[in-house]
């Protein structure tokens, strides 16, 4: 009884937390441009954040790659910025963590910047949207078949886990790496990135956001002057692509005499708006961690193991679940996958006990409340899940966890942890 009174007077004092600290601010401009703002006064600097929704998703087999080499080519100036002028502008003005990233699902450029200068990434960005310059192309590209070759393709997990991949979508254009293939990289031309850059890096496919120490009210009409103007773009089409029930269980065995042992499993799962996400969330809780089932059974107990994790990934159109088991040299990769395959099945025949699913849901609002005190976190997070739907996704996720029972962990369990919807992989030494 002290526990679960202790457990509601936790979740009511995070629930005060949420309703209190997390107010955000979404305005659409008339050319589509999203703009998402959160005032924070905890420091006197802003996380500025410009997304892209332009990813490996929309591409094909014969130009895998290009949204990632177009993410290289902004970074080498404008009609008005020479190739270095950009990065020197924003270090001259205090700016921190400048870079950039491309997913299946986006383009991001951020930097976090002191509260006076906020003005800088809005001049800055609004020229690279209309503005940028490929220079140097082509040697960018032997850049990125470098780059493909040291983390894909030379180190072992590399290969293996984008060959995962390829197995788990059989249709939707996840299956595509972002990096590109070998091939589809050495046949990206110039044209083709300026074709895709003036189409789709516009304000229909963006999304702003600002987290930190500034004023909305004044910052918005500067977000206009820069912006404001700018033609809207073309939309991308629609995929309409969906994933075929899976035929049966996927399995990969990859040798390597320089891998570190692993076993992975992974699932298909609803898109992120399906309630069993939330479910699977919970799982991942009882599963993961150092106090976690997996870690307990295979690294602890058994000896078999150096890590154990679960991973609940939400994501747009499939979501997916997996387990990672890292072994050591001599360990047995049947019986480490067979207690896997025992912990799953526990979570399928079992309630997960109430002290256990309480702790995960603590867990859960804590790991947000921590969450919120990083604003480069947060103004990612924003973009990122209102690019899935909505931002509210993000800000509501542990509350939406309240609301999930003991039961429908073990539903979604039993619907999704089966052997013919799994892909399961081992890489192994020879």
């Amino acid at each position: 009884m002290r526990f679960t009174t202790y457990y509601f007077i936790i979740l009511f004092l995070f629930s005060i937390a949420f309703s209190q600290d997390i107010k955000v601010r979404k305005e659409v401009l008339q050319n589509g441009l999203t703009v998402l703002l959160y005032e924070n006064k905890q420091a006197p600097t802003v996380a500025c954040r410009l997304f892209y929704v332009t990813g490996s998703v929309h591409e094909n087999p014969a130009n895998a790659g290009l949204a990632h080499l177009l993410e290289h080519q902004l970074f080498k100036g404008t009609h008005k910025l020479k190739p270095d002028e950009l990065w020197s502008a924003y270090q001259e003005a205090g700016g921190t963590d400048l870079n950039a990233f491309t997913s299946d699902l986006m383009t991001a450029y951020f930097v976090n910047l002191p509260r006076n200068k906020v003005e800088l990434f809005l001049w800055l960005e609004s020229d690279r949207m209309q503005n940028a310059v490929m220079r140097e192309f082509y040697s960018e590209r032997d850049v990125v078949m470098e780059e493909r070759r040291m983390r894909y393709d030379d180190p072992p997990r590399g290969r293996y886990r984008e060959t995962l991949r390829t197995m788990l979508y059989e249709a939707y254009p996840y299956r595509i790496p972002t990096i590109g293939w070998p091939s589809s990289i050495a046949n990206l031309t110039q044209e083709q990135a300026e074709e895709h850059y003036k189409k789709y890096y516009k304000p229909r496919n963006a999304i702003l956001v600002f987290a930190g120490d500034f004023s909305a009210d004044s910052l918005l009409p500067k977000i206009e002057q820069y912006f404001g103007k700018i033609p809207a773009g073309e939309s991308f089409p629609e995929i309409h692509l969906r994933e075929p029930e899976q035929a049966g269980e996927k399995r990969l065995i990859v040798r390597r005499n320089d891998a570190t042992p692993s076993i992975d499993i992974i699932f298909k799962t609803p898109k992120v708006e399906d309630s069993a996400v939330y479910a699977l969330d919970i799982a991942e809780g009882v599963l993961n961690g150092r106090s976690g089932r997996l870690y307990k059974r295979l690294v602890e107990e058994e000896k078999l193991a150096t890590s154990a994790s679960a991973s609940n990934s939400p994501n747009k159109a499939i979501s997916t679940f997996s387990v990672s088991v890292f072994l050591r040299p001599e360990a047995s990769p049947e019986k480490a996958e067979a207690i896997v395959w025992e912990e799953l099945e526990k979570l399928k025949k079992e309630l997960v006990n109430e002290r256990e699913f309480q702790k995960v849901l603590n867990n859960a609002y804590a790991s947000q409340l921590r969450g919120l005190t990083d604003m480069a976190g947060v103004a990612t997070n924003l973009a990122w899940y209102e690019m899935f739907g909505s931002y509210n996704l993000y800000l509501n996720w542990a509350k939406a966890l309240e609301t999930v029972k003991r039961e429908a962990v073990q539903n979604a369990a039993s619907r999704y942890f089966t052997r013919s919807n799994a892909v399961v992989g081992w890489l192994v030494g020879n």
